[in-house]
């Protein structure tokens, strides 16, 4: 069986995903640009739903659209954030921080996984805004630094899944302690072919189930 998560936009949409089959749940505002963080009230109201309904939830930490190079504010925002997620229960934070180089901010991102204790702790796409040729040096840094999972699309979001490139990817990680979570572009219809196609246990996607 294929664990689906799903992409939702503030708590409206959580009730009728868990309804249609929804394995684990990743909360956002602004999915428009790609997901921001919800508001407190949102987080604690999703958080109360789902551990009632034993179904993980996955929140992302973005404090704004755009790119991933975050000045010192928009990190205390973020941890903030994380705090908050933490008291809340919740069981999963995303977030990613790179530099304006296109490298990852690992002085930004221990910071942030340091204040992510007791939850687990994923690396969004902005893992596909990392150049290539950095990028399985990347999921070794992840991996030391107990991330649990990575989303991916394989390529930038406005191209089709890059099958190749995630097989790479997925193959790299097979043996080490780190899930590739393929997003983008991943819905009911094509779910399974992409699941066989990769042979992951894992998907991603606002549409991935109908509801």
């Amino acid at each position: 069986m294929t664990l689906k998560e799903v992409a939702v936009e503030n708590y409206s949409s959580i009730p009728a995903a868990v309804l249609a089959g929804a394995n684990r749940i990743e909360l956002n505002d602004n999915l428009a640009v790609g997901g921001t963080t919800v508001s407190y009230g949102v987080m604690a109201e999703s958080a109360k739903y789902l551990q009632e309904h034993s179904i993980p939830l996955t929140t992302m930490i973005r404090p704004r659209g755009g790119n991933f190079i975050y000045n010192d504010i928009e990190l205390k925002i973020m941890e903030a954030d994380i705090f908050k997620a933490q008291e809340l229960g919740v069981d999963a934070v995303t977030f990613g921080c790179l530099t304006s180089d296109g490298q990852l901010d690992e002085e930004a991102m221990e910071m942030l996984i340091g204040a992510s204790s007791g939850m687990e702790v994923v690396m969004h796409m902005a893992f596909d805004a990392i150049q290539e040729e950095n990028q399985l040096s990347t999921v070794d840094w992840l991996i030391e630094h107990n991330v649990k999972r990575i989303l991916t699309h394989g390529d930038n979001l406005d191209r089709p899944l890059n099958i190749d490139k995630l097989k790479k990817i997925i193959a790299y990680s097979e043996a080490k302690d780190i899930d590739i979570l393929p997003g983008g572009g991943i819905t009911y219809e094509n779910a399974d072919e992409i699941s066989n196609k990769l042979n992951v246990p894992y998907l991603h996607g606002t549409k991935i189930i109908k509801y």
